[in-house]
């Protein structure tokens, strides 16, 4: 039976895997940032809808009242 041989991996695995993950960390982080900025914005807008659909009522209260 042969004996297993265990290798050293070659210098550019110790250079290629630490590169590709920060690529992941920095990736993950501007998509990440992209995705709360457009989550604010979309809470803002329903926030924005809300409050027109409550004053239109309001209004629509109003006039309706003798």
């Amino acid at each position: 039976m042969p004996a297993l041989a265990i290798a050293l991996p070659p210098s550019s695995h110790f250079i290629y895997i630490p590169v590709i993950f920060l690529l992941g960390i920095v990736l993950g982080f501007v998509l990440g940032a992209k995705a709360t900025k457009d989550q604010i914005a979309f809470e803002a807008r329903k926030a924005a809808e809300r409050e027109a659909r409550k004053a239109e009522r309001a209004a629509r209260r109003s006039t309706s009242e003798p």
